[in-house]
């Protein structure tokens, strides 16, 4: 059986209703993963979703910001909308599908301007809330899991997920304290980069371009903030990744773009 991941941030997922029916024509995932839906979970539009296929639904949303949403093909089993901190923030959900595959969908948040999380609250709870979500993964003793971790982690962590290494080392989604905890993290589960299996450095690959970039395309100043992680003993099944680039050039883009991931995981 063939199993196709996407994960996007699709910044408003009710602004951006057609391109979300795009996407599913496009690439047709079997699971969607979706960050920064901004919407309440009262107000979610299931209907869209389900006149797309997408019969089994997570969502965990706020009014405006935020929220994550998990749509599915498949059928969905143990779901959670998970909270650290004591923070109602909207930003993880987990489930189980095809028997023993554990999903978590995450958005770490953006982090503010300044670097700096003495004087910039928001990048310190990033920070924190990263360490939080690596002591979680790294405390489970069940290492031969088949997890899937995908969403915007909001950190490009190599120089080739940069435009230019040097200009953003003291940019936020860049820096060194993050890209190390961003590691820690990956390391707390032994996690795999699934699109740099397929497409390994030097070559640059980004999933985010600004709004500010007169012409994103020509410009092309991007970084690689979104991501599919898989655990080891999912690396047998993983076939292929890619990046749908062409979707920051649609009609009323969000910033990102989806990632992709598939899997062969057996009848």
């Amino acid at each position: 059986m063939k199993l196709r991941i996407v994960t996007w941030n699709i910044n408003s997922i009710r602004l951006r209703a057609p391109l979300l029916a795009r996407l599913a024509e496009l690439w047709a995932p079997d699971v969607l993963c979706l960050q920064e839906t901004k919407v309440e979970d009262s107000r979610f539009p299931h209907a869209l979703a389900e006149s797309l296929g997408y019969r089994h639904r997570l969502v965990h949303g706020g009014k405006a910001y935020n929220g994550v949403a998990i749509l599915s093909r498949l059928p969905l089993a143990e779901c959670e909308r998970l909270s650290f901190g004591g923070l109602a923030d909207h930003r993880h959900l987990s489930c189980r599908l095809c028997g023993d595959i554990e999903l978590h969908n995450l958005y770490v948040p953006a982090g503010g301007d300044l670097p700096d999380p003495e004087q910039n609250p928001k990048f310190r709870h990033k920070l924190e809330l990263l360490d939080t979500f690596t002591a979680y993964f790294a405390a489970r003793e069940d290492v031969d899991a088949r997890l899937l971790l995908v969403g915007d982690l909001n950190i490009a962590p190599l120089a080739a997920d940069v435009w230019n290494h040097r200009a953003l080392l003291k940019v936020v989604s860049h820096t060194p304290v993050e890209v190390e905890r961003l590691m820690r993290l990956m390391q707390a589960f032994r996690f795999w980069d699934t699109v740099r299996l397929r497409r390994p450095p030097p070559e640059r690959l980004y999933t985010w371009w600004s709004y500010r970039a007169r012409d994103w395309a020509r410009s092309d100043r991007g970084r690689r903030l979104d991501h599919i992680w898989i655990a080891p003993a999912l690396l047998p099944a993983f076939k292929d990744s890619g990046i749908l680039r062409e979707a920051r050039g649609w009609p009323r883009p969000s910033d990102h773009v989806p990632v992709l991931a598939e899997f062969e995981i057996g009848d």
